[in-house]
């Protein structure tokens, strides 16, 4: 049998498509049995007009005259019904059409280009060529900083919106685990290594990922490339695997914008976490701390070994849901910026005009800010702090990454830190910001003593003048990444 590829088509419409595909299958065992159309319609009752339709994607056949086709064109029925081009001259047949009907090209006012069988295959090659370069230039376009920042915040507030709870994706990954065994405590390596046979994949430890890479998936040869131990920053083996699984897991296609590809990577992380703190048994545990009134994420980061961030932003997921508590969430790094945040109980996040908060500076009197002050940094740090929106209690803990020192807070409101442990704490502050007498403005005897008489030399933060990472999958170039694979992949 002929070998089949996979045809990218994100924007043309779904009915359409299957028509299309369908007429290039029936054209395909057409020609293979040698039969003109005429041939092939008197022999089912159909004139070759009709045939000419079908096979050009315009017309959709019937299930009897379908079953009929298969019969003498000597196939099963279901060969016809297959979503994929049956060759390559079809796919990039099927790609040209695709490109041709966004929105972008008829803007452009150029004429619809046909693909005959007359049409040398290199033409079509260069036409599909130049399409895909043009997708990618109008992607690479769009994804500007302003965007990317835009497309994250809108991201977040979806999230906010659903309580930050995906109950499709607990769904699938309770499922998965289930079928695992996995029923107490950590799930362990050999646990995540047996899902990822279940799923048709092997996991290989290698010291030569390209840069910019977690894992790549060879999905021919059903092979996730892990690096060999945890990287900087606390993803641990198993959540990179699981990860890398997700996208099979969850029916990911390759990102065509990079709000699609931001989407993908919160699904993925999401699957992860459900797996390694799998809903039910989570929730035993949450529930039963609450009826103790003894919450403590550090509890739940070691009951299921994840990190302090992984259970932090799990109990987000679970605490609305299941608990009745709103919750906050955030990572800041040692300067105060946030790195990445959540909130449904209001907490007022600094943010910019378009809502976004990553990059913008905590107050310095947020538990974020004054558990550095601490000498003793290896438990947990609570604190009451006032603003204007309300009073927020915290559970802070701190931590030395490769790109510096960090705060992963959690919290509540006032009224629900009676379920916590930590809430006697006797750590409050008061803070007033965005009113920039709040932390902004120095005292009025440092400035007396120090205005006009200091230049620092400011440390320049990497990712100011760097543009968007752009390409197939943002900020992974293609070139590393193919080689690699060709350099791993089993010899034939």
């Amino acid at each position: 049998m002929a070998p089949e590829f996979s045809v990218m088509t994100p924007e043309i419409d779904a009915s359409e498509f299957d028509r299309l595909i369908l007429g290039k299958r029936v054209r395909h065992f057409r020609t293979r049995a040698g039969l003109t159309l005429e041939q092939l319609g008197e022999r089912v009752g159909v004139v070759a007009s009709q045939l000419s339709l079908i096979e050009n994607g315009r017309r959709e056949p019937r299930l009897g005259l379908l079953q009929n086709l298969a019969r003498e064109l000597g196939i099963d029925p279901a060969e016809l019904l297959k979503r994929e081009a049956p060759d390559h001259r079809s796919a990039l047949e099927v790609e040209l059409e695709r490109a041709q009907s966004t929105l972008g090209y008829s803007r452009l006012g150029l004429p619809h280009v046909r693909t005959p069988r007359t049409l040398p295959d290199d033409t079509l090659e260069a036409l599909v060529g130049l399409h895909r370069e043009l997708a990618r230039r109008s992607r690479a376009a769009a994804a500007t900083s302003e965007e990317a920042r835009r497309a994250n915040t809108a991201i977040r507030m979806q999230m906010q919106a659903r309580d930050n709870y995906l109950g499709d994706i607990e769904l699938v990954a309770s499922d998965l685990m289930r079928r695992l065994g996995h029923t107490r405590g950590a799930v362990t390596h050999r646990q995540v290594a047996m899902l990822a046979e279940l799923l048709g994949f092997t996991l290989l430890f290698v010291d030569d990922l390209p840069s910019n890479t977690r894992s790549i998936t060879d999905l021919e040869n059903g092979r996730i490339y892990l690096p060999p131990a945890s990287i900087p920053g606390g993803h641990g083996l198993r959540s990179l695997a699981l990860q890398a699984m997700g996208h099979r897991v969850l029916g990911h296609a390759e990102p065509s914008s990079y709000a699609e590809f931001l989407e993908q990577r919160l699904q993925i992380n999401y699957f992860a976490a459900a797996c390694l703190i799998p809903e039910a048994r989570a929730v035993e545990f949450l529930q039963q701390a609450k009826l103790n009134r003894n919450l403590a994420i550090e509890d739940f980061r070691d009951a299921f070994g994840v990190t302090h961030e992984a259970a932090s932003h799990r109990f987000t997921n679970l605490a609305t849901q299941h608990l009745g508590l709103r919750t906050h969430h955030y990572r800041a790094d040692g300067s105060g910026a946030v790195v990445r945040g959540y909130q449904n109980d209001g907490l007022p996040y600094p943010a910019d005009d378009s809502g976004s908060i990553e990059g913008e500076v905590l107050c310095q009197k947020w538990g974020g800010r004054t558990a550095f002050n601490r000498t003793n940094r290896t438990s947990e740090f609570y604190q009451y702090t006032d603003t204007p929106d309300g009073t927020f209690w915290s559970s802070v803990q701190t931590g030395d990454a490769e790109q510096g020192p960090f705060a992963i807070a959690c919290g509540v409101v006032f009224d629900d830190a009676k379920w916590f442990r930590g809430r006697d704490t006797t750590e409050r502050q008061v803070s007033t910001c965005p009113d920039l007498a709040c932390c902004r403005t120095p005292a009025s005897e440092l400035l007396t003593r120090w205005q006009g008489k200091a230049w620092p030399s400011a440390r320049m933060h990497a990712h100011v003048l760097s543009p968007l990472p752009t390409g197939t999958f943002p900020g992974v170039d293609d070139t590393e990444m193919y080689k690699f694979l060709a350099k791993h992949a089993p010899s034939d």
